[in-house]
Order: structure tokens, then sequence, then C-alpha cells
């Protein structure tokens, strides 16, 4: 019988440690063992890999990404009341699972892995969208991850695989298709979690290209992004007239008609215009 079978069911966890979820850290515990090794699955084979964790709450995802053979795990966990109920799975794989008790959005896990490395995380909602962002926009590419399995809203997940033209494209679609294959995995009903969030969710696994799909500065391409999309309903030439005085002829240079909006303009033409803005 492996490790994670003699472990007490998450339900007795979360009582014994007292571990109700609280909204202000966007919990939503997954206590489904069977889901939570499913979802360690979607991340690969990782008997050769370091994972990272962010908000493993009470330690459902970091069982099944250690059962499935993780070589080594960091979890981060902002939350003090769930540390006792990780060192508990600590103790059950010696020298696999180490734990930062901090704010992901503020602790480097390079000091604490070595590669190759991948990320799973069922992520805490309020923080969700700014970890991926990071990860896919860092100044050099390859990133020090391999793949990214992440949980997220459902809503978020379709913005993340979205296409030109649909009303979910945007910002997250364009930065993660632009340096990532990205796709939808799995996807769970409210009643999976403790307690149910008001929405679906859904497991979306990217794995990182060896360069980018079409050449740009990773921080121009991002800020012209979000200009672009923070004001969806306007002409592009509207939208972006803070990017440069001559923006209109940028966005003609780049082959991107000015009276154009955002969500017709595809990953290749907004490199294109990132590469005008950056000459």
């Amino acid at each position: 019988m492996s490790a994670i079978d003699t472990l007490p069911p998450l339900r007795e966890v979360i009582a014994s440690h007292q571990l109700s979820a609280r909204k202000s850290l966007g919990q939503n515990f997954l206590l489904d063992l069977n889901l939570t090794a499913k979802i360690a699955r979607q991340a690969g084979t990782l008997s050769e890999c370091d994972v990272l964790e962010i908000g493993p709450g009470p330690g459902g995802l970091t069982r099944g990404l250690l059962a499935e053979g993780a070589r080594r795990v960091l979890a981060i966990e902002k939350d003090p009341r769930c540390l006792p109920a990780l060192a508990e799975i600590a103790a059950a794989y010696p020298g696999r699972l180490e734990v930062i008790n901090g704010d992901a959005l503020e602790i480097d896990p390079l000091a604490h892995l070595r590669p190759p490395i991948r990320i799973a995380a069922n992520l805490p909602y309020n923080v969700g969208t700014e970890l991926l962002v990071r990860w896919l926009t860092p100044r050099d590419w390859p990133p020090f991850w391999q793949s990214l399995t992440l949980m997220f809203q459902r809503e978020v997940a379709e913005r993340i695989v979205a296409k030109p033209g649909t009303k979910a494209y945007g910002r997250l679609a364009l930065l993660a298709q632009w340096r990532a294959e990205a796709r939808i995995v799995m996807s769970l009903p409210p009643e999976a979690f403790t307690p149910p969030p008001k929405v679906s969710s859904a497991v979306v696994h990217l794995t990182a290209l060896p360069e980018p799909r079409f050449p740009a500065d990773a921080a121009i391409l991002s800020r012209v992004v979000a200009a672009a999309f923070n004001q969806r309903r306007k002409m592009l030439r509207a939208a972006l007239k803070g990017q440069a005085p001559d923006i209109e002829d940028r966005l003609i240079s780049a082959g991107i008609k000015p009276t154009e909006r955002a969500e017709q303009v595809s990953l290749e033409a907004f490199c294109a215009l990132a590469r005008e803005l950056e000459r």
C-alpha cells in the first residue's frame, strides 16, 4: 500500500486541523484524491522533475504529485494553518517535500529547485492570473519551467486557449500562445470543491516552446496587448494612441488596419507591432 493510502482522508485532515477555506486567500479545497491524482498525471512523467506547487492548502494535489512519482515537490503556502497538515505529508515522503510559508508573489523558488522543473497547482483564484503572466513573460526564453499544469476558473481557462475573433480572446490568450502550447485537459464542477465555488473550474496544461512563435520583446508585447484589450471596443488607433505619436503609421507597417479592434488581430500581427514600437 502506498503512502498516499496510509495518510488520512482529506476531510479528516481538514477537520483535525480546523482548516476552513478562507475567501480572502482564494481558497477552495479539492478533497477527492482520485481527482488530485488525475490532475498530477496531466503534468506528465515527474520522476526526473522537481515540481513547484503554489497554494497546496491541506495537500490534496501535493499527495497526488508525490504518489505519481515527483522527484521532489516545493510547496509554497501562505496560510500558516495548513503547515501541520503539510508536515504530515512530508513525513510520509521523507526528503521529497519542502514547504515554504510565504507569498508566492514574493518568493524566488529557483533557490530551492533544480532542473528540470514543472509547475502544477490549484492556484488561489486571487493570484492565479498574475502568477501565470509572470511565468509567461520573463525577459529570457526558454523559462525555468518545462510545463505548467494549472487549475483556474473555467472562464479564465477558456481565455488562455481562445482564438482571434472570439469573445474570450485577449491578453491571456496572446501571452500564453506566443511562447507555449496551451490546452484544457480537465473540467471540474463546483461540487468537487469544499466550499463549492459559484463557477466551474478547468485544468490547463501549457508546454513551453523552445522559442516564441514570433520574435518580440516580452515587455513591449505585454504592454501593447494590455493597452489594446483594456479598451477592446475601441479601434486600435484610439486604444493605442498612448503607445506612440505615430501609432497609425506603426499599425499599418505591422500589417494591421488602424480601424480594427483588438480581438480581430492575430498573435503574429501583435508581435509585428511590438517590433515596430521597439524601433
